[in-house]
């Protein structure tokens, strides 16, 4: 356990992304991420977004149950588990949003017939916990060998009062803003695959943050790049 958070601090020092593309007032919080933590699971990733924490599992290529069997590509299913009680609305939502966005990359046509399973389990809610969400689920299908077209990552924006824009909001943050504007992108054009919103914002608002996630996006994917490399460089 000691190594394993030595790792992670180590992983947090030399790859955290503190400045963002877009000053001091818009910067992404530290990252971590570690990989091929559970033995059960096919692959497995846990993602560290500031003192926001998401432990995902992946299991699959398997069987698949005949009610849920398409006879073209692999059934796809995400289940998001909160820190405490039972899933709920809020869980239940995200759970089909980031679904939605692994079913855009992942190639389901080589497997079809099979079940692609995604398991994530909260460990801490301190803002952005849709973009954790999505980050742990990438990082945990490339543990699995999953194929995929692109890596995705996910980015929240949130705007306050005045418009001032902040990447990767604190819960405090999330609270106090007039808007919250989450996005998934993907590694190959920063294309959209999946957005979603909260609060009052114009057009040109949506814009200016579309455009600021997918400048953090290249922040987050390097990190990504770097994260792999440090792993099977040791392998």
């Amino acid at each position: 356990m000691e190594g394993a958070m030595q790792t992670e601090s180590k992983i947090r020092a030399d790859s955290g992304t503190e400045h963002g593309p877009r000053g001091p007032g818009c910067s992404l919080r530290h990252f971590a991420c570690e990989q091929n933590l559970l033995s059960r699971p096919d692959g497995s990733a846990s993602f560290l977004q500031g003192d926001t924490s998401v432990l995902a599992g992946v299991y699959g290529p398997a069987e698949v149950k005949v009610s849920k069997e398409i006879f073209n590509k692999a059934t796809l299913e995400v289940i998001l588990r909160p820190k405490t009680g039972l899933p709920g609305v809020a869980e239940k939502s995200r759970e089909r949003l980031i679904r939605n966005t692994c079913e855009a990359v992942v190639l389901g046509a080589l497997h079809p017939r099979t079940s692609i399973t995604v398991v994530l389990q909260v460990v801490s809610d301190a803002g952005s916990l849709l973009a954790c969400c999505l980050n742990a689920a990438c990082m945990a299908l490339v543990d699995a060998g999953v194929p995929m077209r692109a890596l995705f990552c996910g980015v929240t924006c949130a705007l306050d009062s005045d418009g001032t824009l902040m990447l990767d909001p604190t819960a405090k943050q999330e609270k106090e803003a007039r808007a919250v504007l989450t996005f998934a992108l993907d590694s190959v054009e920063r294309k959209l695959l999946m957005s979603t919103t909260k609060g009052l914002y114009s057009d040109a608002e949506l814009q200016q943050c579309l455009a600021a996630a997918q400048t953090a996006s290249t922040h987050v994917f390097r990190f990504y790049r770097e994260s792999l490399q440090r792993r099977y460089s040791k392998s």
